[in-house]
């Protein structure tokens, strides 16, 4: 399956994207639950702060941290929104992410985040596969309505 950057996404579903890009700033800096693939093949999720920098998706990854370790050895990830105050809205991408390693790009990219940095975070830009959004009526309501993307 071939993956897009954030940009292309929301060129293709600009009201979704919008919508996610919303819950993922919906407290300021970017924040979703991160899931990787761990050595042993299980899941592994952590929060992190997730940035539209540049029409592509970004974060800054402790170079001690677990994920990124399952990032450079498996490239897959799903990245969801944090949960809302008010309704259940949800937001979720799938797709890959690549390593940036360049000075230039890490400092451009850094400048456009909300979040701290520090100079010892590896940065990575995740491009997507899948996207969902389920949107809710108030509470309590089920079943949400959902949209469906994908490259």
């Amino acid at each position: 399956m071939s993956a897009v950057s954030w940009a292309e996404y929301a060129a293709a579903m600009p009201d979704m994207a919008a919508a996610g890009h919303r819950l993922l700033y919906q407290f300021g800096p970017g924040l979703g639950y991160l899931a990787t693939v761990r050595a042993d093949g299980g899941p592994r999720v952590h929060p992190t702060c997730p940035h539209v920098v540049e029409g592509d998706l970004w974060i800054f990854i402790a170079a001690h941290s677990p994920k990124r370790s399952d990032l450079d050895r498996d490239d897959r990830y799903a990245l969801h929104t944090f949960p809302c105050v008010d309704v259940d809205d949800e937001f979720y991408v799938t797709g890959r992410a690549e390593r940036v390693d360049d000075t230039e790009t890490r400092e451009r990219i850094r400048r456009g985040f909300v979040s701290n940095t520090t100079p010892e975070e590896i940065l990575y830009r995740f491009t997507l596969e899948r996207a969902l959004l389920s949107t809710y009526a108030p509470r309590p309501a089920w079943p949400p309505a959902y949209t469906r993307w994908k490259a």
